[in-house]
This record gives structure tokens, sequence and C-alpha cells, in this order.
């Protein structure tokens, strides 16, 4: 087969971002629900506000189990088969959430939420597909433009809470459901995008052309550096980490706080609006500015904007301990968490893959996400915990010990071009 001229590789790769793109808005819908719901569904179907953070855990251990082997799977057909099985993870995933929900069955919903977990696997491996094709100058900012995709569904996602509450009520859903059927409903639209536009497939043309060429791959192998992998790898799960933990225990939070300012007497409106804008406000940050963070990534040095996570990681713990008695200074805290969380993972990703010969790439990438994931759910997990002995300001201490511990290892992150 005749491999592609160099215009129309560059126009084939624009066309494999659109597509990503598009399907990173429609997949984030159902994440940003489940981030915004999870939690509040756990604690309600559980009846006990310590297991929620098991929402969030199941989450994220969904998305670490699946990782390598949808890695693996794209390694062999493709980025294609790969992305539409994580859709279909997903879809099956919120009917069981919806069936649990309605029979009150705890064990059920959290299996449900780990499939809702798997499918975001394959929206975490749309950011590595953005750069199979892609040079070197700009895998930054092509893998930042698929993150910045899932602003839109994400923000999406929480702000249906309110809509999607009245539509499940007239149609008989089980309570605080409602939303998980725009997730359907998109869900389905990018399992059909995937199959029908991703083609050619990124993955396997980029490995078709760089087998056509012995002293490319040579000058690639050339540039393995397994330290800086390795680093980049801690950087992107620690930051994962902090984000996880702190966000999944935010909705209880705020559900606490709604009731303490209504004198006990809340309603469910009241915490799903204030659960729902401030998480809304949080995915924002995770993905609003990935584009200019993945640009200061091409331009200033990958390890540089990932420091540059760990400050705003910083300042967004500082806002969780000083004002975590204030709806504003959470939001901020939750924002500034959104943008650490953003930078750090962003330029963490592209300095991986930038560190790793074509080989070893899809490899590696499949175990940082599972890596990631796993560090996720057990940060969710342990959340619930020190909250419970250490309230909200406590978490927020124990988790910049991690912001600490990815800027002292720093230095292993250092190439010529990091």
């Amino acid at each position: 087969m005749t491999l592609p001229t160099l215009d129309r590789q560059q126009a084939i790769q624009r066309r494999t971002v659109i597509v990503l793109s598009s399907g990173q808005v429609l997949g984030g819908i159902a994440f940003g629900a489940t981030v915004s719901l999870g939690a509040l569904l756990a604690a309600d179907v559980s009846g006990d506000d310590a297991l929620s953070g098991l929402a969030t855990a199941s989450v994220t251990l969904g998305a670490a189990l699946c990782a390598i082997p949808l890695a693996r799977l794209a390694m062999k057909l493709g980025r294609r088969w790969a992305l539409t099985l994580g859709n279909l993870f997903a879809l099956v995933g919120i009917a069981v959430v919806i069936l649990a929900a309605a029979l009150r069955i705890f064990p059920l919903l959290l299996v449900g939420i780990v499939m809702i977990g798997a499918g975001n696997a394959g929206n975490l491996q749309s950011r590595f597909a953005a750069t199979d094709l892609a040079s070197p100058r700009h895998r930054g900012r092509d893998l930042s433009i698929v993150v910045w995709a899932t602003t839109i569904g994400g923000v999406t996602g929480p702000l249906l809470l309110g809509p999607g509450e009245i539509v499940g009520q007239a149609i008989g859903m089980p309570p605080q459901t409602g939303s998980y059927l725009f997730s359907l409903v998109a869900q389905v639209a990018a399992f059909i995008l995937y199959i029908v536009a991703l083609r050619p497939d990124p993955l396997l043309l980029s490995q078709r052309i760089l087998a056509s060429s012995a002293n490319q791959a040579q000058s690639e192998q050339r540039r393995d550096h397994p330290t800086v992998a390795r680093y980049a790898m801690f950087a992107i799960a620690g930051a994962h980490i902090v984000m996880v933990s702190v966000m999944a225990m935010t909705p209880i939070h705020l559900s606490h706080m709604a009731q303490d300012a209504h004198g006990g007497h809340a309603t469910s409106t009241d915490v799903t609006t204030l659960v729902g804008v401030t998480i809304a406000a949080h995915v924002a940050g995770m993905y609003a500015l990935s584009p200019v963070f993945g640009i200061l990534a091409d331009r200033w040095g990958r390890l540089r904007v990932v420091l540059l996570g760990q400050a705003l990681l910083g300042a967004s713990l500082a806002f969780a301990f000083f004002m975590n008695d204030q709806a504003g200074g959470v939001m901020i805290a939750l924002v500034l968490l959104g943008l650490g969380w953003s930078a750090s993972t962003v330029s963490g990703a592209a300095l991986l893959t930038e560190a790793t010969t074509p080989a070893l790439r899809t490899r590696r990438q499949g175990r940082s996400d599972s890596l990631m994931s796993f560090c996720g759910a057990g940060g969710a997990v342990l959340a619930g915990v020190i909250m419970s002995n250490f309230q909200y300001s406590g978490l927020a201490v124990i988790a910049a010990v991690v912001v600490v511990a990815i800027v002292i290892a720093s230095p292993l992150g250092r190439t010529r071009t990091a």
C-alpha cells in the first residue's frame, strides 16, 4: 500500500484530531455526570457517606483495569477498535447504574460505575492517539486540543443534572439518574463516530510510515529515555491522585455545607445545584486551558510545565485548607485543582511520548494510564477515610505531600529537549 505524502499525512492528522476531539466532547458528558453524581448516588444507595468515595474509586479502577488491555488491542488492531470498545463498556455501564439505582443495590452500582470508568480508559487513550501522526514540535499542541475538547462534554455533564432530573422524573427513571439518559445518547453517537470516521487508523498508519524507513527507526530507537519516561509516569499519576482524592470528597463536603446553610433542611435541588456548578467549574479547569499548556510545553519544555502544574496544585490545596468553609473558596480550589492537573498531565503525556521509542510507546502509554487510574482509585478510597478523620482541610495537607514529591524528583525528568 502506498504511503501518503507529507502534505497528505498532515491532512490526515488534522482530520484525526477533529474526529478525536468530537469523540471527546461526546464521551465527556458521561464522565462529567458520573463525577458529579457518583458520590451522591453511592452515599444515597449505601446509606453511608463514608462509602461515597468508592464511586470515584470505581471510575478510576475501571480505567486502570482496561488501560493496558485497550493499549494492547490498539497495537494489534489500531486505535479505532480500542476506542469503540471503550464506548461499548461505557454504554453498558450507564444502563447498569440506572438499574442499580432503581433496585437500590450498592454493589451493582459500583459495577456499573467501574464499566463507565472502563469507557473512560478509551477517552484517555484518545490524547495519545492525537500524537501518533503528530510532528515532534506539535505533539503537545495536538494532544492538548483533544484534551481540551473534553471541556464541552465534561462541563455539560454536571450542568445537565437539573434538566436530567426533570426528564428522569417524567419518564419514571430512578432519582438522580436522569442525566445518564443524555450520557447514553452521547455514548452511542461517539461509538458511531469512531467506527465510521476514524479512518485511516492513526496508529496503524504511523507504524507503516516508521517501518518504511530503517534509518528513521534506528534514529528513534536511540532517543529512548526510560528514566525520563518513568518520571513522566510518576508525575502524571501523582497529579491524578491529588486531583481525584480532593475532587472525590468535594460533593460530600459541599452537601454538608448546603445543609448547614439551610439549617439542615436543604433540598436535593439545593445540593445538586451547588455540586453541579462547582464540579462544572472544576472540569472546565481540567480541560479549558489545556491547549495553552500544550503550546507552553512545546515552547518552554515539558518539564517546566509539569512544575507549573505542581504550583497550581499547591495553590489549590492552600485554598482548600484555608477557605474550606466558604463555597467560593472551595470553587476556586477546584478550578485551580483542575488547572494543575491539566498542566501536569498534558505536559507529562508529551514528555512520556517524547522520551519513549515508537516500538515501546503504546505499551508505556497503556501502563501510564493504568498506573494513573490505579493511583486515583486508591486516592479516592483513602480520601473518604482521611476526610472522616481529619476533615477536608486535613485531606488538603496530606495531598500536598504528593505535590512536594513530584517537585523533588523533577531532576529525573530532564533531557536535552524536555
